[in-house]
Protein backbone atom coordinates (compact mmCIF):
# COMPACT_ATOMS: atom_id res chain seq x y z
CA UNK A 1 0.00 0.00 0.00
CA UNK A 2 2.61 2.25 0.70
CA UNK A 3 4.36 1.52 -3.00
CA UNK A 4 1.25 2.03 -4.21
CA UNK A 5 0.49 5.58 -2.53
CA UNK A 6 4.48 6.61 -3.42
CA UNK A 7 3.80 5.78 -6.94
CA UNK A 8 0.76 7.67 -7.41
CA UNK A 9 1.81 10.36 -5.59
CA UNK A 10 4.99 10.98 -7.98
CA UNK A 11 2.42 10.67 -10.93
CA UNK A 12 0.67 13.39 -9.29
CA UNK A 13 3.49 15.57 -9.22
CA UNK A 14 5.10 15.04 -12.09
CA UNK A 15 1.51 16.01 -13.77
CA UNK A 16 0.98 18.89 -11.96
CA UNK A 17 5.01 19.62 -12.88
CA UNK A 18 4.57 19.65 -16.74
CA UNK A 19 1.41 21.19 -16.23
CA UNK A 20 3.40 24.06 -15.19
CA UNK A 21 6.11 23.75 -17.57
CA UNK A 22 3.90 23.74 -20.05
CA UNK A 23 1.60 26.78 -18.93
CA UNK A 24 4.98 28.40 -18.78
CA UNK A 25 5.98 27.93 -22.21
CA UNK A 26 2.26 28.87 -23.27
CA UNK A 27 2.93 32.03 -21.33
CA UNK A 28 5.72 33.02 -22.90
CA UNK A 29 4.76 32.67 -26.38
CA UNK A 30 1.32 34.79 -25.49
CA UNK A 31 3.90 37.57 -23.75
CA UNK A 32 7.18 37.97 -26.35
CA UNK A 33 5.64 37.02 -29.66
CA UNK A 34 2.31 38.10 -29.67
CA UNK A 35 0.60 40.30 -27.02
CA UNK A 36 3.44 43.38 -28.40
CA UNK A 37 1.48 42.95 -31.63
CA UNK A 38 -1.72 43.47 -30.76
CA UNK A 39 -3.16 40.43 -31.81
CA UNK A 40 -6.08 39.23 -29.70
CA UNK A 41 -6.32 35.21 -29.86
CA UNK A 42 -9.14 32.91 -28.58
CA UNK A 43 -10.28 32.06 -25.05
CA UNK A 44 -10.29 33.82 -21.93
CA UNK A 45 -6.46 35.68 -23.11
CA UNK A 46 -8.09 37.22 -26.03
CA UNK A 47 -10.66 38.77 -23.74
CA UNK A 48 -8.20 39.61 -21.42
CA UNK A 49 -6.53 41.67 -23.87
CA UNK A 50 -9.21 43.18 -25.58
CA UNK A 51 -10.26 44.82 -22.32
CA UNK A 52 -6.59 45.31 -21.59
CA UNK A 53 -6.55 47.86 -24.16
CA UNK A 54 -9.81 49.13 -24.27
CA UNK A 55 -9.17 50.32 -20.94
CA UNK A 56 -5.79 51.56 -22.03
CA UNK A 57 -7.49 53.26 -24.80
CA UNK A 58 -9.83 55.54 -22.61
CA UNK A 59 -9.03 55.34 -18.95
CA UNK A 60 -5.37 55.82 -19.87
CA UNK A 61 -4.26 52.97 -17.77
CA UNK A 62 -4.47 49.30 -19.25
CA UNK A 63 -6.44 46.83 -16.69
CA UNK A 64 -4.13 43.82 -15.85
CA UNK A 65 -4.36 40.77 -18.26
CA UNK A 66 -3.83 38.30 -15.27
CA UNK A 67 -6.37 39.82 -13.14
CA UNK A 68 -9.17 39.84 -16.17
CA UNK A 69 -7.79 36.12 -17.17
CA UNK A 70 -7.99 35.04 -12.71
CA UNK A 71 -11.72 37.04 -12.56
CA UNK A 72 -13.60 35.79 -15.19
CA UNK A 73 -12.44 32.17 -14.48
CA UNK A 74 -13.41 32.40 -10.91
CA UNK A 75 -16.74 33.46 -12.39
CA UNK A 76 -16.79 30.56 -14.86
CA UNK A 77 -16.02 28.01 -12.49
CA UNK A 78 -18.52 29.34 -10.02
CA UNK A 79 -21.49 28.44 -12.54
CA UNK A 80 -19.59 25.11 -13.83
CA UNK A 81 -19.37 23.15 -10.83
CA UNK A 82 -23.06 21.89 -10.26
CA UNK A 83 -22.55 21.14 -14.06
CA UNK A 84 -19.29 19.38 -14.82
CA UNK A 85 -18.20 18.21 -10.73
CA UNK A 86 -15.87 19.77 -8.29
CA UNK A 87 -13.00 17.36 -9.71
CA UNK A 88 -12.96 19.32 -13.12
CA UNK A 89 -13.16 22.51 -11.08
CA UNK A 90 -10.39 21.55 -8.54
CA UNK A 91 -8.05 20.05 -11.68
CA UNK A 92 -8.70 23.75 -13.46
CA UNK A 93 -8.02 26.01 -10.82
CA UNK A 94 -4.48 25.08 -10.42
CA UNK A 95 -4.07 25.34 -14.58
CA UNK A 96 -5.86 29.00 -13.84
CA UNK A 97 -3.98 30.13 -11.03
CA UNK A 98 -0.57 28.99 -12.79
CA UNK A 99 -1.82 31.10 -16.47
CA UNK A 100 -2.06 34.05 -14.06
CA UNK A 101 0.85 33.93 -12.01
CA UNK A 102 2.84 33.30 -15.50
CA UNK A 103 1.47 35.99 -17.14
CA UNK A 104 2.02 38.48 -14.11
CA UNK A 105 5.81 37.75 -14.21
CA UNK A 106 6.09 37.24 -17.90
CA UNK A 107 4.58 40.22 -19.32
CA UNK A 108 5.72 43.20 -17.72
CA UNK A 109 9.73 41.97 -19.20
CA UNK A 110 8.22 41.69 -22.65
CA UNK A 111 7.20 45.21 -23.43
CA UNK A 112 8.76 44.79 -26.93
CA UNK A 113 8.68 42.02 -29.27
CA UNK A 114 11.16 39.73 -28.88
CA UNK A 115 12.04 39.29 -33.06
CA UNK A 116 11.79 43.16 -33.85
CA UNK A 117 10.39 44.12 -37.63
CA UNK A 118 8.99 40.66 -37.67
CA UNK A 119 5.41 40.99 -36.83
CA UNK A 120 4.32 37.20 -38.79
CA UNK A 121 7.58 35.49 -37.15
CA UNK A 122 6.68 36.68 -34.36
CA UNK A 123 2.81 35.31 -34.23
CA UNK A 124 4.23 32.49 -36.17
CA UNK A 125 6.50 31.59 -33.30
CA UNK A 126 4.14 33.01 -30.35
CA UNK A 127 2.04 30.23 -31.86
CA UNK A 128 3.85 27.37 -31.87
CA UNK A 129 4.92 27.99 -28.34
CA UNK A 130 1.67 28.29 -27.09
CA UNK A 131 0.83 25.03 -28.74
CA UNK A 132 3.27 23.02 -27.35
CA UNK A 133 2.58 24.75 -23.82
CA UNK A 134 -0.74 23.54 -24.14
CA UNK A 135 -0.43 19.88 -25.39
CA UNK A 136 1.80 19.19 -22.54
CA UNK A 137 -0.47 20.44 -19.96
CA UNK A 138 -3.74 18.75 -21.71
CA UNK A 139 -1.18 15.42 -22.32
CA UNK A 140 -0.98 15.23 -18.30
CA UNK A 141 -4.62 16.04 -17.16
CA UNK A 142 -4.23 19.69 -17.27
CA UNK A 143 -7.32 22.66 -17.93
CA UNK A 144 -6.07 26.58 -18.50
CA UNK A 145 -9.73 27.54 -18.04
CA UNK A 146 -11.28 30.18 -20.08
CA UNK A 147 -12.60 28.03 -23.34
CA UNK A 148 -12.49 25.17 -21.39
CA UNK A 149 -15.19 25.76 -19.18
CA UNK A 150 -17.61 27.09 -21.69
CA UNK A 151 -17.00 24.42 -23.95
CA UNK A 152 -17.63 21.33 -21.03
CA UNK A 153 -20.96 23.32 -20.12
CA UNK A 154 -22.00 23.32 -22.85
CA UNK A 155 -21.20 19.75 -23.56
CA UNK A 156 -23.47 18.57 -20.90
CA UNK A 157 -26.22 20.45 -21.57
CA UNK A 158 -26.57 19.91 -25.50
CA UNK A 159 -24.98 17.62 -28.40
CA UNK A 160 -22.55 20.11 -29.82
CA UNK A 161 -18.40 18.67 -29.26
CA UNK A 162 -15.86 20.36 -27.08
CA UNK A 163 -13.85 21.25 -30.03
CA UNK A 164 -17.05 22.87 -31.98
CA UNK A 165 -17.99 24.74 -28.82
CA UNK A 166 -13.86 26.39 -28.62
CA UNK A 167 -13.47 27.00 -32.04
CA UNK A 168 -16.68 29.05 -32.50
CA UNK A 169 -16.20 30.98 -29.04
CA UNK A 170 -12.60 31.74 -29.93
CA UNK A 171 -14.05 32.93 -33.40
CA UNK A 172 -16.02 35.18 -31.97
CA UNK A 173 -13.25 36.76 -29.50
CA UNK A 174 -10.86 36.86 -32.25
CA UNK A 175 -13.13 38.69 -34.65
CA UNK A 176 -14.52 41.32 -31.75
CA UNK A 177 -10.62 42.77 -31.63
CA UNK A 178 -11.49 44.38 -35.34
CA UNK A 179 -14.00 46.67 -33.02
CA UNK A 180 -11.41 47.62 -31.15
CA UNK A 181 -8.36 48.11 -33.34
CA UNK A 182 -9.82 48.42 -36.52
CA UNK A 183 -6.73 46.97 -38.30
CA UNK A 184 -8.11 43.37 -40.23
CA UNK A 185 -4.34 42.49 -40.18
CA UNK A 186 -4.26 41.55 -36.35
CA UNK A 187 -7.64 40.20 -36.94
CA UNK A 188 -5.89 37.71 -39.81
CA UNK A 189 -3.15 37.15 -37.43
CA UNK A 190 -5.35 36.26 -34.55
CA UNK A 191 -7.06 32.98 -36.25
CA UNK A 192 -3.25 32.52 -37.65
CA UNK A 193 -2.58 32.12 -34.12
CA UNK A 194 -6.22 29.58 -33.48
CA UNK A 195 -5.10 27.62 -36.42
CA UNK A 196 -1.75 27.02 -35.85
CA UNK A 197 -1.90 26.21 -31.59
CA UNK A 198 -5.04 23.98 -32.56
CA UNK A 199 -2.61 22.28 -35.34
CA UNK A 200 0.30 21.50 -32.92
CA UNK A 201 -1.54 21.34 -29.70
CA UNK A 202 -3.32 18.22 -31.72
CA UNK A 203 0.11 17.04 -32.95
CA UNK A 204 1.64 17.02 -29.00
CA UNK A 205 -1.40 15.18 -27.62
CA UNK A 206 -0.98 12.10 -30.58
CA UNK A 207 2.24 11.90 -30.65
CA UNK A 208 2.39 10.99 -27.09
CA UNK A 209 -0.30 8.51 -27.74
CA UNK A 210 0.58 7.72 -31.46
CA UNK A 211 1.67 4.00 -31.67
CA UNK A 212 2.34 1.54 -34.95
CA UNK A 213 1.45 -2.15 -35.73
CA UNK A 214 3.90 -4.66 -37.78
CA UNK A 215 2.42 -7.14 -40.04
CA UNK A 216 5.31 -9.58 -40.70
CA UNK A 217 5.65 -12.62 -42.77
CA UNK A 218 8.63 -14.88 -42.18
CA UNK A 219 10.22 -18.22 -42.01
CA UNK A 220 12.15 -17.33 -38.69
CA UNK A 221 9.01 -16.17 -37.03
CA UNK A 222 9.85 -17.93 -34.14
CA UNK A 223 13.21 -16.13 -33.81
CA UNK A 224 11.63 -13.00 -34.90
CA UNK A 225 9.34 -13.42 -32.27
CA UNK A 226 11.89 -14.30 -29.30
CA UNK A 227 13.57 -11.14 -29.81
CA UNK A 228 11.39 -8.90 -30.46
CA UNK A 229 9.71 -9.87 -26.56
CA UNK A 230 13.53 -9.98 -24.71
CA UNK A 231 15.46 -7.04 -26.86
CA UNK A 232 12.49 -4.68 -27.73
CA UNK A 233 10.29 -5.76 -24.37
CA UNK A 234 7.46 -6.01 -26.92
CA UNK A 235 4.27 -8.80 -27.31
CA UNK A 236 3.83 -10.70 -30.33
CA UNK A 237 0.77 -12.31 -31.42
CA UNK A 238 1.03 -15.81 -33.92
CA UNK A 239 -1.77 -16.00 -36.39
CA UNK A 240 -2.26 -19.04 -38.21
CA UNK A 241 -2.24 -18.10 -42.43
CA UNK A 242 -2.45 -19.79 -45.63
CA UNK A 243 -0.19 -18.54 -48.44
CA UNK A 244 -2.81 -18.88 -51.53
CA UNK A 245 0.40 -18.97 -54.52
CA UNK A 246 1.96 -21.32 -52.40
CA UNK A 247 -1.19 -23.24 -50.65
CA UNK A 248 1.53 -23.43 -47.73
CA UNK A 249 0.53 -22.70 -44.15
CA UNK A 250 2.25 -19.86 -42.75
CA UNK A 251 2.62 -18.10 -39.25
CA UNK A 252 2.06 -14.42 -39.47
CA UNK A 253 3.48 -12.03 -36.48
CA UNK A 254 1.28 -9.18 -35.38
CA UNK A 255 3.32 -6.39 -33.26
CA UNK A 256 2.14 -3.09 -31.84
CA UNK A 257 4.78 -0.59 -30.13
CA UNK A 258 4.83 3.21 -29.77
CA UNK A 259 6.31 5.01 -32.90
CA UNK A 260 9.53 5.63 -31.55
CA UNK A 261 10.02 2.10 -30.94
CA UNK A 262 9.66 1.03 -34.65
CA UNK A 263 13.41 1.50 -36.19
CA UNK A 264 14.62 -1.01 -32.54
CA UNK A 265 11.71 -3.51 -34.22
CA UNK A 266 13.03 -3.27 -37.90
CA UNK A 267 16.56 -3.60 -37.07
CA UNK A 268 15.63 -6.60 -35.34
CA UNK A 269 13.35 -7.96 -38.01
CA UNK A 270 16.17 -7.66 -40.92
CA UNK A 271 19.05 -9.08 -38.15
CA UNK A 272 17.22 -12.34 -38.11
CA UNK A 273 15.75 -12.30 -42.08
CA UNK A 274 16.49 -9.83 -44.50
CA UNK A 275 13.90 -11.26 -46.53
CA UNK A 276 11.25 -11.02 -44.20
CA UNK A 277 7.43 -9.68 -45.42
CA UNK A 278 6.68 -6.22 -43.39
CA UNK A 279 3.60 -3.99 -43.58
CA UNK A 280 3.30 -1.33 -41.30
CA UNK A 281 0.49 0.59 -40.07
CA UNK A 282 -0.02 4.30 -38.07
CA UNK A 283 -2.23 3.83 -35.40
CA UNK A 284 -3.66 6.50 -33.45
CA UNK A 285 -4.23 4.52 -29.98
CA UNK A 286 -3.73 1.30 -28.27
CA UNK A 287 -5.31 0.93 -25.14
CA UNK A 288 -4.44 -1.80 -22.53
CA UNK A 289 -1.55 -3.02 -20.39
CA UNK A 290 1.91 -1.82 -21.96
CA UNK A 291 0.16 1.22 -23.70
CA UNK A 292 -2.65 3.93 -23.08
CA UNK A 293 -5.44 2.82 -20.29
CA UNK A 294 -9.01 3.67 -21.29
CA UNK A 295 -10.13 6.73 -18.86
CA UNK A 296 -14.22 6.35 -19.89
CA UNK A 297 -16.75 6.28 -16.81
CA UNK A 298 -19.14 2.87 -17.68
CA UNK A 299 -21.73 1.49 -15.38
CA UNK A 300 -20.75 -1.66 -13.76
CA UNK A 301 -22.03 -5.04 -15.50
CA UNK A 302 -24.68 -7.07 -13.06
CA UNK A 303 -24.18 -10.83 -13.74
CA UNK A 304 -26.79 -12.79 -13.65
CA UNK A 305 -26.78 -16.64 -11.61
CA UNK A 306 -25.69 -18.18 -14.74
CA UNK A 307 -23.05 -15.73 -15.02
CA UNK A 308 -24.03 -14.47 -18.11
Amino acid sequence: MMQFNRQSLWLTTRDYIFITIGIFIYGLGFSAFILPHKVVIGGVAGISTIVYFVTEKYIGWGFPIPATQFIINVVLLSFAYKIVGWQFVLRTLYGTLMISLAMAILIPLFPEPLVQGQPFMNVLIGSIMCGIGLGLSFTHNGSTGGTDIVAAIVSKRTNVTIGRTMLYTDMCIISSSYLVFHQIDTVIFGFVVLGVVAYVTDMIINTNRQAVQFTIFSPYWEEIASAINNEANRGCTVINGTGWYSKQDVKILLVMCRKIESVTIFRIIKSIDENAFITQANVNGVYGKGFDAMKLKVNPRHHTQNGR
